[in-house]
């Protein structure tokens, strides 16, 4: 299994001889306005270019979209991806959605199950802690499992809560991708997860390999990678807990 992180959420994992694309989001760099109540209002999103280009991007057998927020699927990969290429969606709801756009392979992840002989379950998550949720909405992850694999949990815009336990407890998964930075409101607490969250995971899952994305992409992500690095060594850690560079592979 390979897992190359693109930038913020955007990942590309290589499992079981397939590629999956994961919340593309190919907007270039300053393209779009800070988030708005947000810190850093003077700067503009994405704060970086892509590593890669967008041509190697799309060349997947299938995109998963974790939730339809703007910075995991935006116009920009609406315009870049060929309209039939193999989408999951986090939902009905939101695969309609993607329908509108003109494209042709959407499917809800509950209703595949499968791909390619690689198993696939979403699961659930709260993006933010209380209120706020109301705002930022639904959202997912997927585990992947496969004989010859490691199980691979991806678990989105979540931050550390009950229903990333369980899917912990329930898929025991050998890696597990979570979404860093800290990404805060003016008012409301973090919408992802925080330095404590991400060891929350640790704790909770001490055998599983840790992998840390969406991380110095956009104006509201307050934690960064040298901070989160620094709190990782004095925690030894350093050899299960990791944070890519944008365009940085890793093999499991």
């Amino acid at each position: 299994m390979y897992i190359q992180q693109i930038r913020n959420a955007t990942l590309k994992v290589q499992y079981a001889g397939k590629t999956f694309l994961i919340d593309p989001f190919f907007a270039e760099k300053h393209s779009m306005p800070p988030f708005p109540n947000t810190p850093n209002q003077n700067r503009r999103n994405p704060l970086l270019d892509l590593p890669v280009p967008v041509e190697e991007l799309i060349h997947a057998d299938a995109v998963i979209v974790t939730h339809l927020h703007p910075d995991h699927f935006d116009q920009a990969a609406v315009e870049a991806l060929p309209k039939d290429i193999t989408i999951l969606a986090q939902s009905t709801e939101d695969a309609e959605e993607i329908r509108k756009y003109g494209f042709t392979g959407v499917s809800a992840i509950d209703d595949v199950q499968f791909f390619e002989g690689i198993r696939l379950m979403r699961t659930s998550g709260q993006h933010g802690r209380g209120d706020i949720t109301k705002m930022t909405g639904p959202v997912s992850g997927i585990v992947f499992k496969h004989a010859h694999e490691p199980a691979l949990y991806v678990a989105g815009d979540t931050v550390w809560c009950s229903e990333v336990e369980a899917a912990l407890d329930l898929h025991q998964p050998e890696v597990v991708v979570v979404n860093g930075g800290s990404a805060q409101f003016l008012e409301g607490g973090p919408i992802t997860m925080t330095a404590e969250d991400i060891f929350a995971v640790k704790e909770a899952a001490p055998q599983t390999e840790i992998v840390v994305s969406h991380m110095e992409a956009l104006n509201h992500c307050l934690l960064t990678r040298s901070e989160l690095h620094r709190i990782i060594k004095e925690k030894n850690l350093c050899n299960s807990v990791f944070v890519p560079e944008d365009g940085e592979t890793l093999k499991f």
